[in-house]
């Protein structure tokens, strides 16, 4: 007789093998907290009555920020119930619990979470979720208070979670701009007038995340198809607080993506100069709003001060390509001759074979010396100076309103949170953010050439606003001998910016020369966050650092500039040695300082028709030091890898180069 079969059709006794049996923690604590207070709530939502998962659900989303609890609740796969079952759920209360979850964990763990997440398609869930909730809002005045509530409790986290996903990682963001549902409510969040505060806030936070350089949701929002989101932008953004600021953060992006700057062709009369007055606005008038929720980052006056502070320094760079197109490289501190102008030089050059910073000999620069005429020399010397011809800005003030609005808006502002007499840590983050605003702005009004009549108008409107930005908020800093080298960059930076902005009006107290001189010195034994050198300790991912735009740089570009004529002839001579000494001292002078200070003599001492070439260049001996200094500078050149450090190189090449030419030309104009 054959054997009985196992009914196929009865219950399997195999286990799932997609489940994992959980090992309970060694610690004996955490032993005993997952038996009381994980496995039973883990037990009731999964199970079959509605109010035990529901409570179940609640229960787990206040576990989840008790940290212990936390990870023993990822332990028993919490994630995978969750996306599974309990956002599935018939209740919505249950659901609401469920988002609020993965919200939880999101901000709470690593961003590995958040992409653990995208990877478990939560994307998908969040879609039909943002329809689900749409549906909802769009029948609100049928639905009873319970179902509006729980509603907008399933809206709250869902918008959070977006922005923590989008913060994750880029291919997310992208991900999440190509989802429809996802957009339209958050449009539809900040164009509903019966939406929450902190919700409104929390979707125009997290379309603050995704419009930053993103051409297709900038294309969508100004497109303004229903529910209008840029009618919405541009109503809130004329809103007091939080939503004002986070309203011209948006549209910042916006009109920063499309490139919609003053004057731009079929740019709806939209630039930044209509978000400035709501900025400046939230500068003078922090205050905290009463109607958010305590958890809200939105409550907090200095969250909101920092993100208008950040927007305005965005303004600043962003007004500077604006004006500037793509000649020069957003935010970049001027340090020589461009390849652009070696190409002029070349042409008249053919015979010099210093371009690629080779070695070559005292007798070639002679035997060039010999052949070089008048015009040449002058042409050279012209192009070694920074003369650029081609480069004119027609533009007036009331060409450029954004110009004007920061001007005669932000600036004072800025200057009051950059004087804060306050030590706290939050007092000093602001101090940062208005520095780097002020100095953002200070490097646009400088790119414009002050010696043509038709930007007079510019530099008079700027220059009470330069003096007062010198007077008011370099000076005393600079007195303060301040040993943080971070603030010591920014308030050098900014002096920088500033000087070049006001051209023989920097109204100088007597001794600031000095400061920045014993400031540079200090550099030599500080650890600057931008210094010269090997990146140490830095990740991978993360970019080398631009010696550029170390301290000891900025020190010297300031010096340079108020060097300038028609500066004392006392103070030229002063800083003129001290630039000679920084470029003799090398090999122990850093490359970037002595390529800095090398084009700041050229600009100097670069017009035979100046007294200070005479008085101090002439009679101090200059040329000689000069002469001594170049086989320095060209031993400096092969030291610089170009594969790690191209930049570095390159400048350097061209110091040198213009360094053989400054010298054949000083020599032929020697009085």
């Amino acid at each position: 007789m054959g054997k009985s079969r196992r009914n196929r059709g009865g219950q399997s006794h195999r286990k799932d093998p997609i489940a994992k049996t959980v090992k309970p923690p060694s610690d004996p604590e955490l032993a005993a907290l997952r038996e009381k207070s994980i496995l039973p709530v883990i037990k009731n939502l999964q199970s079959s009555e509605p109010k035990s998962r529901t409570a179940a659900a609640e229960a787990v989303s206040n576990l989840v920020s008790n940290e212990k609890c936390r990870k023993l609740l990822l332990r028993e796969q919490i994630v995978h119930i969750v996306l599974n079952e309990t956002l599935t759920d018939a209740s919505l209360d249950s659901r609401a619990a469920g988002w609020d979850i993965l919200r939880v964990l999101a901000e709470e763990e690593e961003a590995d979470f958040c992409i653990h997440l995208y990877r478990q398609d939560v994307l998908s869930a969040m879609g039909f979720a943002s329809q689900t909730i749409l549906e909802n809002l769009t029948k609100s005045p049928a639905m009873s208070k319970g179902q509006l509530k729980a509603t907008w409790a399933i809206t709250e986290p869902v918008v959070a979670l977006l922005s923590a996903l989008a913060e994750a990682q880029d291919e997310i963001l992208e991900a999440i701009v190509a989802i429809e549902g996802i957009k339209n409510l958050l449009f539809a969040i900040i164009a509903y007038a019966d939406s929450p505060p902190s919700i409104c806030l929390d979707a125009l936070s997290a379309l603050l995340t995704l419009s930053e350089d993103n051409t297709r949701l900038a294309q969508d929002v100004v497109a303004d198809d229903s529910p209008k989101p840029l009618t919405a932008l541009l109503k809130l953004q004329g809103v007091p607080g939080a939503k004002g600021v986070l309203a011209c953060g948006v549209l910042h992006n916006i009109l920063t993506t499309l490139q919609w700057f003053d004057g731009t062709p079929d740019q709806k009369s939209l630039s930044d100069a209509s978000l400035i007055p709501t900025l400046s606005s939230a500068l003078r008038d922090a205050k905290q709003e009463s109607d958010l929720p305590p958890k809200s980052q939105w409550s907090n006056p200095t969250e909101v001060l920092q993100l208008a502070l950040e927007i305005l320094a965005d303004i600043g760079t962003t007004l500077q390509q604006s004006m500037r197109g793509d000649s020069k490289k957003d935010g970049e501190e001027w340090n020589g001759i461009g390849d652009e102008d070696d190409t002029a030089m070349d042409e008249d050059d053919k015979d010099m074979e210093q371009g690629s910073g080779e070695e070559d000999n005292a007798e070639d620069d002679d035997e060039d010396d010999e052949s070089m005429d008048e015009d040449a020399m002058q042409a050279d010397m012209d192009l070694v100076t920074g003369v650029d011809d081609d480069d004119e800005e027609e533009a007036r003030m009331d060409d450029l309103p954004t110009l004007r609005e920061l001007v005669q808006q932000a600036v004072p502002q800025l200057i009051s949170l950059a004087t804060a007499s306050s030590q706290s840590e939050d007092a000093a983050q602001l101090q940062a953010h208005a520095l780097s605003a002020l100095s953002n702005i200070a490097w646009s009004i400088s790119v414009f050439d002050f010696s043509e009549d038709h930007n007079a108008a510019i530099l008079k409107a700027w220059t009470p606003s330069g003096k007062a930005i010198w007077g008011k908020v370099i000076v005393p800093i600079l007195a303060a001998n301040t040993a943080d080298v971070e603030l010591a960059t920014k308030v050098t930076s900014l002096a920088w910016a500033v000087s070049r902005s006001l051209p023989g009006r920097v109204p100088l107290g007597g001794d600031e020369h000095n400061k920045f001189m014993a400031l540079y010195q200090a550099t030599k034994g500080l650890a600057q966050p931008n210094a010269n050198g090997t990146n140490g300790d830095k990740a991978k991912d993360e970019e080398p650092e631009d010696p550029f735009q170390g301290l000891g740089v900025k020190c010297i570009g300031v010096l340079g500039q108020l060097a300038r004529d028609p500066a004392p002839i006392a103070l030229n001579r002063e800083i003129g040695v001290f630039l000679i000494t920084v470029v003799n001292a090398l090999p122990e002078t850093p490359a970037a300082d002595a390529v800095e200070a090398l084009n700041q003599l050229f600009d100097i001492y670069g017009d035979e028709e100046l007294a200070c070439d005479k008085e101090v260049f002439w009679k101090d001996n200059f040329l000689q030091h000069l002469e001594a200094a170049q086989p320095k500078v060209k031993a400096l050149v092969k030291t610089i890898d170009k594969r790690t450090q191209p930049e570095l190189r390159t400048r350097a090449d061209e110091v040198v180069l213009n360094l053989g030419r400054f010298i054949q030309y000083k020599k032929k104009k020697q009085p």
